[in-house]
């Protein structure tokens, strides 16, 4: 296992998978907060079935806080193979070429450098906001018992929206270039399945997008309250 991480050919095995999971879960989770649209009632109870997984051999949060924790790891591997592999591909090319034309290949490189920071940001952002209010809210306003009032006022403010949104072009760009580089990383490549692969990506992160844009869109238009 360790000779395998220490080649580039594992590092990359290693970002693929990962990227598989984290792809899985952004996706499982748009699907979850669509439910937003059901109104509170509903996504309350979506919110508590969560916290109550494994129950009554897992005590309240307990699920969550083992899936936190599996994530980040798998982040972390994500991002030291990513780094790794950069890292890498600088030593085999220690100079600079003189012209560099702007291929897709080096676009793709650059938006997953800074939208990987952007992410992070926003991740870390994220969890202190929605999951224990230490950010965002004014004192009284954070509402344990009810994530639907605490997404409402949350995205209320509309700079917090307007970083959300950033966020999620990000990871969009991000999954779009991810999602792709996965198959070909797998090995999964030939001329027709390429085309179904590259409009896989593109689907799949409009849609992610998409969907979660659409959560403070509709708390600023008003169509969620």
């Amino acid at each position: 296992m360790i000779t395998l991480w220490s080649t580039s050919i594992g590092k990359k095995a290693v970002m693929a998978v990962t990227g598989f999971i984290l792809v899985g879960f952004v996706i499982l989770h748009m699907l979850g907060n669509l439910k937003l649209y059901q109104g509170e009632e509903t996504f309350n109870n979506y919110a508590t079935f969560l916290r109550d997984v494994g129950a009554p051999v897992l005590g309240s949060n307990q699920f969550l806080w083992v899936a936190r924790l599996i994530l980040l790891t798998v982040t972390v591997l994500h991002v030291a193979a990513a780094v790794q592999l950069t890292r890498m591909s600088y030593a085999a090319r220690p100079q600079r070429y003189h012209r560099r034309e702007p291929v897709q290949s080096t676009y793709a490189s650059r938006t997953m450098r800074w939208g990987s920071v952007i992410i992070t940001l926003f991740v870390i952002y994220h969890i202190l906001h929605f999951t224990f209010g230490a950010v965002g809210y004014a004192p009284g306003q954070f509402r344990p018992m009810s994530v639907y009032r605490n997404v409402v006022i949350g995205f209320s403010v509309w700079y917090v929206s307007a970083f959300y949104i950033a966020a999620m072009i990000a990871v969009g760009l991000h999954m779009h270039h991810g999602v792709w580089s996965m198959f070909q990383t797998l090995g999964l490549n030939n001329v027709g399945a390429n085309r179904f692969y590259r409009t896989l990506a593109t689907v799949s992160s409009l849609a992610v997008v998409a969907g979660n844009i659409s959560f403070p869109v509709a708390v600023l238009a008003g169509l969620i309250r």
